[in-house]
């Protein structure tokens, strides 16, 4: 019989330990059409190779045309979820989708503040389906508590426009550099603005993913637009950066890889019901075409991601 020294069962741990993934705590809605919200973000996590540690903070009811009403969790509800696994596990980044309540924004930001050192990525998504009374407390609260937390703020170019800067009346779209200005008047770091249209010539119509500081922007995107409508895109998007950074990306570089991974998603995206088409983030994991068979392009991915040509981004 042999017995495990004390040093031998430590080098045991510590080996365990750095081969762990990372662990990548989001706060989000329970979404029962998986698309976006929780759903998304634990397969986007688990896609991108991290550990997802989800907490509910709002369960919504909607399919995967549109939202029709929502449950907002108890706040103290949302705070156990989270402290239970803090007090337990080491986490690597942060990811914020939607809240549910101005309650829920100031539960939610408490806790943050707790982990200034853990980087956190926070998604704005278009909450035009909110009750005004609901709509306001809500952004004010977001404003105020989570982003001068925020390293990255993800939307799109028109919610971000109408989140930070809802006075905007010039017939100029307002540029990343002044979104970024904007939010970085409340503390935020950077913006990945998404879904800023490009002006060309001829039929063909391309859309730009800038990231961007108050000095300027930093990368930018250019894809071909489509007229496909998704769901769960800008989850996916802002999930697949918060991995990253968890992992030790470099900031910039990890944008680059997560819009890489969020278009391959879209290209390999299917229609669950009668509404619009959802990411596959399992895309990768897909089996290759048959030779001939319709489709094979959307299901595989890109030899060279990096060859150069604008990859399509709907």
């Amino acid at each position: 019989m042999t017995t495990d020294s004390p040093q031998a069962g430590a080098s045991d741990d510590a080996a365990q330990e750095a081969l762990a993934p990372a662990c990548v705590m989001s706060f989000n809605a329970s979404d029962a059409s998986g698309a976006a919200g929780i759903a998304g973000d634990v397969a986007t996590i688990a896609a991108m190779g991290a550990h997802a540690l989800p907490v509910v903070t709002t369960i919504v009811m909607r399919d995967t045309a549109e939202v029709f009403d929502q449950h907002p969790l108890d706040p103290e509800v949302i705070v156990e979820q989270a402290r239970g696994i803090l007090e337990d596990v080491t986490i690597s980044a942060w990811k914020v989708g939607f809240l549910g309540s101005a309650e829920g924004v100031s539960a939610v930001a408490e806790i943050l503040s707790d982990y200034p050192d853990v980087p956190l990525v926070s998604y704005m998504p278009s909450l035009g389906w909110l009750e005004e009374d609901q709509l306001q407390p809500y952004l004010d609260a977001f404003r105020e508590l989570v982003l001068p937390q925020t390293e990255v703020l993800v939307g799109s170019h028109k919610t971000l426009t109408d989140f930070l800067l809802p006075e905007w009346d010039s017939e100029r779209p307002a540029s990343a550099r002044e979104l970024a200005v904007a939010a970085g008047e409340h503390g935020t770091r950077f913006v990945l603005v998404t879904g800023v249209m490009i002006t060309t010539k001829g039929s063909e119509q391309f859309i730009d993913n800038i990231l961007a500081s108050p000095q300027g922007a930093l990368a930018g995107e250019k894809f071909e637009r489509f007229e496909t409508a998704f769901v769960g895109a800008g989850d996916t998007l802002a999930a697949a950066l918060a991995s990253l950074l968890a992992a030790g990306s470099e900031l910039q570089s990890a944008v680059g890889e997560a819009l890489s991974f969020l278009d391959q998603s879209l290209d390999a995206g299917f229609r669950p019901g009668m509404g619009s088409v959802v990411p596959d983030r399992f895309f990768w994991a897909l089996p290759p075409a048959e030779e001939g068979e319709e489709g094979a392009a959307a299901g595989e991915a890109p030899e060279d991601d990096t060859a150069g040509a604008p990859r399509r981004v709907h």
